[in-house]
C-alpha cells in the first residue's frame, strides 16, 4: 500500500501482524542501508505498550529480562526460551493496574529484535499478553479480539540531517479500558524516563 504512493519505499523493520503502531520505512536504497545499520547497532529506541494478565504495582522500578530465544521446531511458528537461543533483552515496567480484572498496563523496551520477543518474554515471567493466540492460555487469548501490543514510541537519529527524531502513535482505546486515566497519564510520562539496571530476570 505504501509503494502505491512511493514506489521507492523500502521496509526497514517489521512488526508481528497482530501488533499495532509505528513502523519505519526508507525512501531510497542509501537511507535504507543507513537505517538498517542503526537498527542492527541498537541505536533506535523502541517503546511498546501492552496489557498483561496479573496485577502488578504501578510503582515498581524498571526490570530487565535476559532470556535467549530460539525457534521451537516441533511447534513452529512458536519460539521458546532456551540456552541454545539467541541473546534477547527486554526492559519492562508496570504503568497502571486494574484490580478488578487483575490486568496491568506495561511498557516494554526491547534491546534486541527477536521474533515474538515481547510476547514470549512476558509469558516467560508469568504475565502473558491479552489476545496472544500463540503464547497465552486459551481464556486469555480469547479475552481480547486483538493482541494488546502496540509499538508506541520510536526515536532515532535522522540518517540525512543527523538530528534526533521521535514519533508516537496514539494508544488504541481498547488498551486503556479499565485503567485510571490519571494513572495512565503518569505512567506514560514514566515510560519515557531512562531505564536502569535495578532488577534482573534471567
Amino acid at each position: 500500500r505504501v509503494q502505491l504512493a512511493d514506489p521507492n519505499a523500502r521496509l526497514v523493520h517489521r512488526l508481528d501482524q497482530a501488533t499495532s503502531g509505528l513502523m519505519v520505512m526508507a525512501r531510497n536504497a542509501e537511507v535504507h542501508r543507513l537505517l538498517n545499520a542503526a537498527f542492527a547497532q541498537r541505536k533506535v529506541g523502541k517503546t511498546y505498550l501492552t496489557v498483561v494478565d496479573g496485577l502488578m504495582a504501578a510503582d515498581l522500578p524498571w526490570s530487565r529480562i535476559d532470556a535467549p530465544i530460539d525457534l521451537h521446531w516441533p511447534d513452529r511458528p512458536r519460539h521458546h526460551v532456551g540456552p541454545a537461543g539467541k541473546p534477547s533483552l527486554t526492559w519492562w515496567r508496570p504503568l497502571a493496574a486494574d484490580a478488578g480484572t487483575r490486568r496491568t498496563l506495561v511498557v516494554l523496551k526491547p534491546l534486541t529484535g527477536r521474533s515474538h520477543q515481547l510476547r514470549l518474554h512476558m509469558h516467560w515471567i508469568g504475565h502473558p499478553i491479552l489476545g496472544d493466540t500463540l503464547y497465552a492460555p486459551p481464556a486469555l487469548a480469547a479475552a481480547s479480539p486483538r493482541l494488546l501490543l502496540h509499538a508506541w514510541h520510536l526515536t532515532l537519529q535522522h540518517p540525512v540531517s543527523g538530528d534526533n527524531r521521535a514519533w508516537s502513535a496514539p494508544v488504541p482505546p481498547e488498551m486503556l479500558t479499565g485503567f485510571c486515566q490519571q494513572a495512565v497519564v503518569q505512567g506514560l510520562h514514566n515510560a519515557l524516563i531512562a531505564h536502569t539496571q535495578e532488577t534482573f530476570y534471567a
